[in-house]
């Protein structure tokens, strides 16, 4: 147990996020040893779909194998950047950082996105240096940040990233040999990217240099898609998947990554239906009813909107009329901007204690939990550093930072 009073004396001066809050715990989220174990594997099966993401974008590209996979994720992408990842040069170069969010679920894990430029490492170290014995242990951030890091130390975090500037800045002082720099100021050098892509035109300097293979994550936009969660479940691509996965860890992602779809307006023959929607068309699930439409709407990438919750709309608590036109503003953008949506999966409910932010007194939230594990890639395997909880009220439908929520690590529970 932690007492306000230690959390008071050891937080950040500046900050870890600007102009944000949340609730402070007395003890971090506790799993299950079996959760545990699950969470420690799983960072190896997703660095691997990723490198079978690469694979299968560069056959594709080359006309080797479903070409329409490499022209729907270039979509809305400038001519330079889609011509860049297709060098040979860009070859099986993958993020170094691999941050799913995944829902606590009664039947287990149910991966929502999979971020390659994520934030919250910061607030994850800070947090696991304050309860000690969390997953990743005490220094697992820093040293997994450390390890990846180019000699330079350099991260490079953008104006439009501005709100994580305080939480990287935090780790870089605690790394010693890291500094924190303006992405707008990029002209070439070595660092870590702490921006997303669709933000190039901000950043002068990535169009010229946008060939360094010492920046990472690599300029390689497929990575920021969110299209591969629908992409996995395509039944014209499993033989495809069958042959870049190992098979336990093909089954293993269909198991953890909810069905999802690709909205794609081109029609289908009549007697053709979507698979597990059992309908024609997409107008048909922009005419479905409250209780049949268990669906979540999302922009894949590439857009101001597709990181947070902001272009994410949950169809069972969308009016009607509002779910038919966002159904039909998903079609309309598929040329330029695709969406893809997913089954809905519930966490499940459960209860933790947290200081309130008035009177200081512990009070217990019935809340839902989403876990961020930090998977780093290095050449001695893939490790776990550390997984963040964010907890918030039972009645919200998304699960994000917010002032409502708990932010805590995640540690393992103790035999009773």
């Amino acid at each position: 147990m932690v007492s306000l009073s230690q959390i008071k004396e050891v937080w950040p001066e500046e900050g870890l996020f600007a102009d944000k809050s949340w609730h402070l715990s007395p003890e971090p989220l506790f799993l299950e040893s079996k959760e545990v174990r699950e969470l420690e594997r799983m960072g190896a099966v997703l660095a691997s779909f990723q490198e079978a993401q690469d694979r299968i974008y560069r056959r594709s590209a080359k006309g080797r194998v479903a070409p329409w996979v490499a022209d729907l994720l270039d979509r809305g992408k400038p001519e330079w950047m889609t011509a860049w990842q297709r060098e040979g040069e860009q070859a099986e170069v993958v993020p170094r950082v691999i941050r799913p969010d995944l829902l606590l679920t009664e039947d287990g894990f149910a991966i929502t996105e999979l971020d390659s430029v994520p934030g919250g490492m910061g607030v994850t170290a800070w947090l696991g240096g304050l309860y000690k014995e969390v997953l990743g242990g005490e220094n697992g951030m820093l040293e997994g940040l450390e390890a990846i890091l180019p000699e330079s130390g350099k991260i490079w975090v953008s104006d439009e990233s501005g709100d994580y500037r305080p939480e990287m800045k935090w780790l870089a002082d605690r790394m010693g040999k890291a500094s924190v720099h303006r992405a707008e100021e990029w002209a070439g050098e070595a660092g870590y990217r702490f921006f997303e892509l669709f933000d190039w035109e901000s950043i002068p300097g990535l169009k010229e240099n946008s060939g360094k293979r010492d920046l990472s994550p690599p300029v390689k936009p497929l990575f920021e898609e969110k299209l591969w969660l629908a992409l996995l479940h395509t039944p014209g691509l499993k033989a495809i998947w069958q042959q870049e996965l190992r098979g336990k860890h093909f089954e293993q992602l269909k198991k953890w990554i909810p069905m999802g779809w690709v909205l794609d307006p081109e029609p289908l023959p009549p007697q053709a239906a979507l698979p597990r929607l059992e309908v024609n068309s997409w107008a048909e699930v922009g005419a479905m009813s409250q209780k049949e439409r268990q669906l979540v709407l999302k922009v894949s990438g590439f857009s101001e909107l597709a990181w947070g919750s902001r272009g994410v709309h949950v169809g069972h608590d969308e009016p009607g009329e509002r779910w038919a036109g966002l159904i039909k503003q998903a079609t309309e953008d598929f040329t330029s901007q695709p969406w893809m949506m997913q089954e809905f999966r519930e966490a499940k409910q459960i209860e933790h204690p947290y200081f309130d932010s008035d009177s200081g007194e512990v009070k217990i939230m019935a809340g839902r939990a989403r876990l961020c594990p930090y998977y780093f890639v290095t050449g001695e395997g893939v490790k776990l550093g550390g997984c963040l909880a964010t907890i918030v009220p039972a009645d919200k439908k998304k699960i994000h930072g917010m002032q409502d929520a708990i932010l805590v690590p995640v540690a393992l529970k103790e035999p009773q």
